[in-house]
């Protein structure tokens, strides 16, 4: 049975530990309400791209000049999977579900017979897919979500790497995995395709079964659609990644301040549980240092 020094050594070291997740929950807290801002800020400008993008590509015949962004290599045999996470932990199961929605999409490619290559933003993925994916793993990139402001120069610079190994030829289909921020108890793992560009669902339900042939836009563009197309494709890597970065960086904040949340009750929980056997070993203590002074009385 432990000594009343053990259940109170135990006691402080909960309430130091409770001192430090309540902290935590509370930087959380104010983080996330610039990271959400930021975030739903950003999505306006994200749908209408990927919407204005729609259009324009609706609107041409498909031919060999057409940007392989948009058609693709005519291969699907290698694979890109960009896996977005943070850089740090004690956010419940922020890192592990996305890290396992990339494993299922590996696993399901590799039994197709496909080639699947990784690109790490954030330390966490990176970290969890090191022993079973570790030399599929072409690129890390750390220290962009979590911090005060994600910058778009961040998505820039993923989208750059992204898009010179696909120029030279080194992957056919890549898709990004990433936690969605739909609200501050609820991040969903997500899957999107990057390149070759893919309408949008709600398009593609619209336009099902009735695909109209030739131009379906009222507009008149200028310069042609081919040359918009060109220019825009690679602009629309980068929104769409920058999206997802900041999807991430409010989602973490949600997670931890929820994560901390519930361990500074747990902790509470555990102080209150020891406090009572402390007293009741406390009790037995004195009950038998009174016992064993009566004894003592009455053998005089």
């Amino acid at each position: 049975m432990p000594s009343l020094s053990d259940y109170r050594d135990r006691i402080a070291s909960v309430k130091s530990t409770r001192k430090i997740t309540s902290a935590m929950k509370m930087v959380a807290a104010s983080k996330l309400r610039k990271a959400q801002d930021q975030a739903e800020a950003s999505q306006p400008y994200a749908r209408s791209m990927a919407a204005m993008m729609a259009r324009v590509a609706g609107n041409i015949s498909i031919s060999d000049s057409s940007p392989k962004l948009l058609v693709g290599t005519g291969s699907d045999q290698k694979h890109l999977i960009v896996v977005v996470t943070a850089d740090r932990g004690l956010c419940a199961g922020f890192n592990t579900n996305v890290v396992k929605m990339a494993r299922l999409l590996r696993n399901k490619l590799k039994g197709e017979g496909k080639d699947v290559s990784f690109v790490c933003a954030g330390r966490k993925g990176g970290d969890l897919l090191k022993r079973e994916a570790g030399d599929s793993i072409w690129q890390r990139f750390t220290g962009i979500i979590g911090k005060t402001r994600v910058e778009y120069a961040d998505s820039d610079k993923v989208a750059q790497f992204v898009l010179e190994k696909f120029e030279a030829g080194e992957f056919d289909i890549c898709t990004m995995v990433y936690n969605e921020f739909e609200s501050v108890l609820t991040q969903t793992p997500t899957t999107q395709q990057l390149i070759p560009f893919k309408m949008p669902e709600e398009q593609d339900n619209e336009e099902k079964g009735a695909v109209p042939e030739g131009p379906v836009s009222v507009y008149t563009f200028e310069p042609d659609e081919q040359e918009i197309l060109k220019a825009l494709l690679p602009k629309n890597i980068s929104v769409q990644i920058y999206r997802a970065f900041l999807d991430s960086s409010a989602g973490e904040q949600a997670a931890r301040m929820t994560a901390m949340d519930n361990a500074t009750r747990n902790a509470g929980d555990m102080i209150d549980n020891l406090s009572l056997q402390y007293n009741r070993a406390r009790q037995a203590h004195i009950t038998k240092e009174l016992i064993e002074i009566i004894s003592g009385a009455e053998a005089i």
